[in-house]
């Protein structure tokens, strides 16, 4: 998403809490020709986010675009789940893309334009096997962002989720594990995607560029 988006001649700053990471993102778009900084960020920590968001508006003037995509996937049913993981699902799901949204409506409405896009999952309007604290957490992402469009349409801003299906990433490794490892999660896809196959991260890069765009 980063890279398409600098490809389209977007400066991005890739927000990351893990310093390589966000650093990666920007190096990888600089190599590409594109223009980006990293910042490094708990976006769980109220202050360290408004402090992040705060300062890139005062050096560039303008954040055009915010992308919520930091997400937890907890596995478990009702019974199982660990209650501090779903707390800490919600957290970052749903509250750190609340909080993030809340800090730029004002630079976005001063504007008179802006596009939030924040990651919801297919388990946002499906469900998923055992997977209470993630469904739950992406159904909330939905109605948050339902309820943010309605209220900001009028100021020039647009608010949409993307719902991904399964994207190959490390991401899936709790669920992989909770199946019972590779071979079982290769079943449970072919069987529960009509494709029947993973989906590659570029093929999320595109609809994260229409939606922006």
């Amino acid at each position: 998403g980063a890279q398409i988006m600098a490809r389209e001649g977007a400066h991005v700053i890739a927000a990351d809490i893990s310093v390589a990471n966000a650093e990666e993102t920007a190096e990888l778009i600089a190599e590409a020709g594109g223009s980006a900084e990293s910042l490094v960020v708990d976006v769980t920590d109220d202050r360290a986010l408004e402090a992040g968001i705060t300062a890139i508006a005062a050096r560039h003037g303008r954040i055009d675009i915010l992308h919520n995509h930091a997400g937890a996937q907890v596995a478990g049913d009702l019974e199982q789940v660990a209650v501090e993981g779903f707390d800490k699902s919600w957290s970052l799901n749903v509250r750190a893309h609340f909080m993030a949204s809340r800090f730029v409506m004002p630079i976005m409405k001063k504007a008179g334009k802006g596009v939030i896009l924040n990651t919801s999952s297919s388990s946002g309007v499906l469900y998923d096997r055992e997977m209470i604290a993630y469904t739950t957490t992406k159904h909330a992402v939905i109605a948050m962002t339902r309820q943010m469009a309605g209220d900001y349409a009028k100021f020039g801003i647009r608010v949409n989720a993307l719902c991904p299906g399964w994207v190959d990433t490390p991401f899936n490794e709790p669920f992989i594990a909770q199946m019972g490892g590779r071979g079982a999660i290769e079943g449970y896809i072919a069987e529960k995607v009509p494709l029947g196959r993973w989906a590659d991260v570029s093929e999320i890069a595109e609809p994260i560029l229409f939606l922006i765009s």
